[in-house]
């Protein structure tokens, strides 16, 4: 990186690149950029999703919102696209522009945390992995926040298209927290949002909170925290030889169907999911109470008419250690991107159940057979998560789209399923396209969605809109684009456009 670079030299190479014929001549702004040719260039390009590379114009590493606020300007006279990177890892290499020849504004530099004591009101760098805004925010009050298990991921991204983790159901996702922003626009403007009915963006307060992707780059943001808990109860349960036997494998699906929706069972306090794998079939997730009240009220009911599992791991532990106990990673994260290392080659895509439909029994069915079939023995690892988002009690789903542009609030399952590749063969994105779409092919009357944060590229613009925010949700949307972004500055292959 060249600390002083000035920034016309930086699109005049982009510029130049792209095969624009003339010179630019803007004034001189000190951003701090790498462009192709720097020695750190390679380091800062690297996607998360190695299958998905692009090589962007340049990468400017802003210190302030000014810094953000030129690049943008900069890139907007000269018609080259831009998209924020906090994490970088968009499932989709969104955050590397979704092509070639963007303008990245990586936000390394914005990592700040700062609690105010008494309300315990955070205010986040939008560059923070999860990891260390876990550790940030316990060392200020012993405050947390509800957000995914990964700790390399950063928040920018995660935050804004929703945030699922265990806690989602008794805290809300990640999304819910945000209570303010400052937010980069089109035109370079700093707007501060915020949930007061007297702020002038509450239209954009909305959509960034759902969409911030095509409408800004959120340096900033506020969020309500809440006390960590003293002590949580972390589970793992193992079953061996769910493949074999298709009514045991339906059988174990409706059995855990029925559980999610028994109140006399589930309420907020509980949150748990299913991994599948052609290998092992894990019931998992977090109960805030003790073990022994888990042990003897909760435990027997998810398990019950199961084969004897393979380990059961029930833990009751602190928070940072129940945060590292899902991260299956030490929490605290490198902070220079340059020094973080973790990036693998896979397709993932989504499946919401809205919770008023609950899978049938044939659509259970169904998905065995598409694992039987195809599953089992690959050259490459996949597999299918499957998170509870309602049922009893859940914050996840109390609040509707007038909340925010998010739109899987209806529902029961949510699934990831996700191919690695491995050195014996590439992902087959079409099995693993495939679980999703055998459920979909055995329930043809419902209206599956699906999850933001499991970005699928293989979308077109219009089918990702359909199927993450639905037509409503969409004309909102693309009649605020017009509004704050009438030029397509915020773009990736799936934006909205004005």
């Amino acid at each position: 990186m060249f600390p002083g670079l000035a920034l016309v030299v930086t699109l005049l190479f982009a510029a130049n690149t792209a095969a624009h014929p003339q010179p630019l001549g803007y004034t001189a702004k000190n951003v701090p950029a790498s462009i192709q040719t720097s020695s750190d260039f390679p380091a800062l390009e690297i996607p998360y999703n190695i299958r998905l590379s692009y090589t962007p114009a340049a990468i400017v590493i802003p210190e302030n919102n000014q810094h953000v606020s030129d690049a943008v300007i900069c890139a907007a006279q000269n018609k080259i696209k831009v998209q924020a990177k906090s994490g970088g890892h968009s499932y989709a290499s969104f955050s590397s522009g979704g092509q070639n020849g963007s303008l990245i504004v990586d936000l390394a530099k914005f990592q700040d945390v700062s609690v105010m004591e008494g309300a315990g009101i955070a205010q986040i760098g939008g560059g923070i992995r999860l990891g260390n805004l876990d550790i940030a925010l316990f060392q200020q009050g012993k405050r947390a926040m509800s957000h995914g298990t990964c700790p390399g991921i950063g928040i920018g991204g995660h935050i804004t298209h929703g945030g699922y983790g265990y806690t989602s159901r008794n805290w809300g996702i990640a999304l819910d927290s945000v209570i303010g922003a400052k937010v980069v626009l089109a035109n370079g403007s700093v707007a501060v949002l915020s949930v007061a009915e007297h702020n002038e963006y509450l239209d954009l307060f909305w959509a960034i909170r759902g969409a911030a992707d095509s409408f800004g780059i959120v340096t900033t943001f506020y969020t309500i925290t809440y006390e960590a808990p003293d002590s949580i109860v972390n589970f793992a349960i193992i079953f061996g030889d769910m493949f074999s036997n298709k009514d045991r494998f339906v059988e174990a699906f409706m059995h855990l169907q029925d559980v999610a929706q028994n109140a006399s069972v589930i309420d907020s306090k509980t949150s748990f999911g299913m991994k599948v794998n052609g290998f092992n079939f894990t019931v998992n997730g977090q109960y805030f109470g003790s073990a022994a009240t888990f042990n003897s009220t909760i435990l027997p009911e998810l398990i019950r008419g199961f084969p004897k599992p393979i380990s059961v791991d029930i833990r009751e532990m602190d928070w940072l250690q129940s945060q590292e106990f899902w991260n299956g990673d030490q929490i605290e994260q490198a902070r220079e991107r340059t020094d973080y290392k973790t990036h693998k080659n896979f397709f993932a895509n989504s499946l919401t159940v809205p919770e008023k439909t609950p899978l049938t029994a044939e659509a259970w069915g169904a998905f065995f057979d598409h694992i039987r079939s195809q599953g089992l023995n690959t050259p490459f690892r996949w597999f299918s998560i499957i998170n509870l988002y309602g049922g009893p009690g859940s914050h996840i789903n109390d609040k509707t789209t007038h909340f925010a542009a998010y739109k899987a609030r209806d529902s029961l399952w949510v699934f990831q399923n996700y191919g690695l590749s491995t050195p014996k063969g590439p992902v087959s994105i079409p099995f693993v396209k495939g679980l999703g779409e055998s459920i979909m092919t055995a329930m043809p009357d419902v209206k599956f969605g699906a999850y933001l944060n499991y970005v699928d590229p293989t979308l077109s613009a219009d089918e990702a809109h359909e199927l993450y925010y639905g037509p409503e949700l969409t004309d909102k949307l693309q009649k605020l684009k017009a509004k704050y972004d009438p030029q397509n500055v915020f773009w990736n292959p799936q934006a909205f456009t004005a």
